[in-house]
């Protein structure tokens, strides 16, 4: 290679970066490769970080990215300058107000005659970090790049630049090593600006059809797959069932195992050392994979945070080795917020099992109050017990949707109260507890939080029915409705008999799935959370035994539900920092955090002892909210035991792609976010510089106008103009004379924003 151009290349990436010691990934040798648009060859083992990543992915990263590695957004208010932008990119107001006031300290520098042939194209050059795919015109994919001083120009448009502005480059970059190469030297100044993929250097990445059609939307393949991305949360857990929360501000998150212990996470990401609770002594599980018995509900009482109770379901043998379901409220450790009191227990329904399978277990509260409870049917195959099973037997509180009282007491000595609306109080033959009947096995309910705006849909049941063996299927619940089993699985017959004696009225499910596409439903959650826009109102659910992900969408007109599946960790679509490309294979729960955010958790090995199950976050890698919007402020709560730091264990993405097959193990290191970041062991020969950093700031009032920011950016003394003469296309232009340009500004590390 020529060195001279080396050093230049060096420089463009490098100016006026601070070089903080980051450990660096090993880079692949790939000596002889060409830039196939300048002909410059380079020996990759020599050359700086950025081209050895080119090497190994060519243009694998290019989707729309910011420059501080989050997915683009809608601004919250109107761009008063990079207006291009407004509708969707990576600017919110307050960098929209910075970029302008940084173009007008450029323009005083520069005659009247100046400010009409180069305004537009350094006003271009400043908006390209409000781009939605600033991050690839920027080199800026990721962390581990070194960042560009100047985004990726198409050399036509370069070229154009160079010919009629360059004496502007000193203005747009302090690098005095790029000035005294590039400013009279087209070639090598474009050869620096270069992308190594055509489509999206800067204007062709406006034009792009194909990048541009559904920019912003929920990206699916060409089979109709939505493309989601997942971080890793939690890892080493034996059979995760269920994560909730208490709904106390706290934003912690509570996770169970199967065998009867709780664990406490707090928002930073670490867990608590001492669990919240553990029984696994008294709750029934056992080693055998499979097996459905053990600690399988929780829910806090609405009102946890002036109360501290909680409210627990769980299998456990009594003392004549009868197999039973109990479900008991607990309290709160008077003296650790993070510890229930094990001693406060106290039993308010026991349900004898008839057999070893079919046991339910979701506990949740209703927007109504109250405390519903799902049964199984008792287990076995077919419901066999009695003349048409447990489910349409409404004497019998299994196969069943209970709705109690915990707040009250019934006056036959219950220890809880009936609510006086439930469908069936009236009917002699009728237990009152129950609230809908006819249902297998509901495994994991959930309430939709409504709407964010219009709260349409707030309070609906949501649930999977784990089919016999031919249907799954997914159930709104209703007050009093007949779910159809036994006659009916999913929406055919199951007993012939019994399903031409149906009645009409049965609920059917809004979806079913045959054998070919899963074998055990795990029912989900409907995404009412903020970070991820796009999927507002869609109902996100799964497959225990393939490990399906799906997506249901309601129309609004025919209030019919379509399904699409869910393909999780696509490398261009998920080139993200911190996403991961998979996951354990059975799915056993979903869950909801605070904010209404939505995670899954899943095993490779399903036994209740196996400490093999993950916690996962769903990220929808082609929008986010607007930088600022999903903003926690937690209440911060005493901890008496000690933090264990988060320790991922999956590979990013970014990690597979930038590592080659090593055997040594990855060195990790924390970020002051809580966010572990996993690094290759092996560093290589240069070290990367920092990042420019992206503000992500409240935005500014929406009123503010381009005229005050461009009086606010001249407080300073009026400058001596640069004068521009104008030239024919076959006159390069001439060298301007011009004052120091402006400092430029300092560029500092961008932190990754918890939204």
């Amino acid at each position: 290679m020529n060195e001279p151009y080396h050093e230049e290349v060096e420089h463009f990436y490098t100016s006026d970066l601070k070089k903080p010691p980051v450990e660096k990934v090993n880079v692949w040798p790939c000596t002889g490769r060409s830039s196939s648009s300048s002909g410059v060859s380079f020996s990759c083992p020599h050359v700086f970080f950025c081209l050895s990543l080119l090497c190994q992915i060519g243009n694998l990263l290019g989707h729309p990215q910011c420059l501080d590695y989050g997915p683009p957004f809608q601004p919250p208010f109107h761009l008063e300058f990079c207006t291009a932008y407004e509708n969707f990119g990576c600017c919110d107001q307050e960098r929209d107000n910075s970029i302008a006031a940084k173009y007008w300290e450029i323009m005083d520098y520069i005659d009247p005659q100046g400010h009409k042939l180069c305004g537009a194209y350094i006003k271009d050059i400043l908006c390209q970090e409000c781009s939605p795919y600033a991050a690839h015109l920027y080199d800026a994919e990721n962390p581990q790049t070194p960042l560009r001083n100047l985004p990726g120009l198409c050399f036509d448009y370069c070229s154009e630049f160079h010919f009629n502005c360059h004496s502007a480059i000193s203005l747009l970059t302090s690098d005095k090593h790029i000035q005294e190469c590039c400013e009279t030297n087209k070639t090598r100044f474009c050869n620096l600006l270069n992308l190594h993929d055509k489509d999206y250097c800067f204007p062709n990445v406006l034009k792009n059809t194909a990048l541009n059609r559904n920019l912003g939307s929920v990206v699916a393949d060409r089979k109709g797959c939505l493309q989601l991305c997942l971080t890793e949360v939690a890892n080493g857990l034996r059979n995760p069932v269920l994560m909730v929360h208490a709904n106390d501000h706290t934003h912690r998150m509570f996770v169970a195992e199967q065998l009867g212990v709780i664990w406490v996470y707090l928002p930073d990401g670490s867990r608590l050392e001492e669990p919240f609770l553990d029984i696994k002594t008294i709750v029934l599980a056992t080693p055998w994979i499979g097996d459905e018995r053990g600690f399988l509900g929780m829910a806090f009482h609405p009102k946890y945070r002036y109360n501290g109770k909680f409210y627990i379901y769980y299998s456990y043998m009594d003392k004549k080795q009868v197999e039973k379901i109990r479900i008991s409220e607990l309290k709160v450790s008077a003296s650790d917020v993070n510890k229930a009191d094990p001693h406060s227990e106290r039993n308010l329904l026991e349900l004898e099992e008839p057999a070893s399978n079919h046991n339910g277990g979701q506990l949740l509260f209703g927007v109504d109050g109250y405390l519903y409870i799902f049964t199984g049917d008792g287990g076995k195959a077919g419901d066999p017990f009695g003349k048409f099973g447990n489910a349409q037997n409404k004497s019998a509180l299994l196969g069943k949707v209970l709705r109690i009282d915990v707040d009250g007491k019934s006056p036959d000595g219950k220890p809880y109260r009936i609510p006086p609306d439930n469908p069936f109080v009236s009917d002699p033959k009728a237990r009152p507890e129950v609230y809908a009947y006819g249902v297998r096995n509901m495994w994991r309910c959930a309430v939709d939080r409504g709407h964010p705006v219009t709260k349409k849909g707030r309070g609906r049941l949501f649930c999977g029915d784990v089919g016999q063996n031919r249907f799954e299927e997914i159930d709104i619940i209703v007050k009093g409705g007949n779910y159809g089993w036994r006659a009916k699985e999913g929406f055919e017959c199951y007993d012939t008999k019994l399903c031409r004696n149906s009645s009409l009225d049965d609920v059917l499910p809004i979806f079913a799935y045959g054998r070919n596409v899963g074998k055990s439903v795990t029912g989900g959650y409907v995404y009412r959370g903020c970070e991820s826009p796009n999927l507002n109102g869609l109902y996100i659910f799964g497959d225990f035994m393939n490990g399906r992900l799906m997506a249901l969408q309601e129309d609004e007109k025919t209030n019919k539900w379509k399904k699409q599946d869910i393909c999780i960790g696509n490398t261009k679509a998920c080139a993200f920092p911190g996403m991961i490309s998979s996951y354990s294979k059975f799915i056993i729960s979903f869950a909801e955090d605070e904010a209404g955010e939505l995670y899954f958790m899943s095993t490779s090995y399903p036994s209740a002892y196996a400490p093999h199950g993950s916690l996962y976050k769903f990220v929808d890698p082609a929008r986010r909210a607007p930088p600022g919007k999903c903003k926690l402020k937690p209440v911060p709560v005493k901890t008496k035991s000690k933090r264990i730091p988060f320790a991922p264990r999956a590979k990013t993405i970014l990690e597979l792609l930038n590592d080659p097959p090593t055997t040594q193990p990855p060195a990790k290191s924390s970020s002051p976010t809580g966010v572990t970041r996993t690094l290759s062991s092996k560093k290589a020969k240069t070290t990367p510089p920092t990042k420019i950093k992206v503000s992500a700031v409240k935005p500014a009032s929406a009123g503010k106008k381009t005229q005050k920011i461009k009086a606010k950016a001249k407080h300073h003394k009026p400058k001596q103009k640069m004068k521009v003469t104008k030239v024919s296309k076959t006159t390069p232009a001439p060298s301007l004379t011009k004052k120091t340009p402006p400092p430029t500004r300092t560029k500092k590390l961008p932190q990754r924003k918890e939204q």
